[in-house]
């Protein structure tokens, strides 16, 4: 299983690794060239820790439909991309461990 991160790491990059998910991260900017070098194409996930990052849902969505999409920030979502995502969560609700260990039992099912 691959995941895609953007944003600060808010703890889920390691807990997603300890799922055995390999993950890569979005230095900068997620821009579909961004993406695609971070491996969307072969990722199941795309997560997303930071709202600034919004416009990735969409991009993303066009280059891999059927990627699920995470947010994973304590900012609220931008409307225009709540139709896409797949998983809002806040950080101060849910530990990384508890996010990381449904998001891979949901896509193992």
């Amino acid at each position: 299983m691959q995941a895609v991160i953007v944003g600060p790491d808010r703890g889920i990059e390691a807990a997603l690794a300890d799922h055995d998910v390999e993950t890569t991260r979005v230095e900068g900017l997620a821009t579909g060239e961004s993406l695609d070098d971070a491996g969307l194409a072969d990722a199941d996930l795309l997560v997303i820790t930071d709202a600034a990052e919004a416009t990735a849902v969409p991009v993303a969505k066009d280059r891999h439909p059927s990627i699920r999409i995470v947010f994973y920030t304590t900012d609220s979502v931008p409307e225009f991309v709540t139709g896409q995502l797949d998983l809002a969560v806040d950080p101060d609700l849910l530990s990384p461990d508890v996010v990381a260990e449904e998001l891979v039992a949901s896509i193992s099912a």
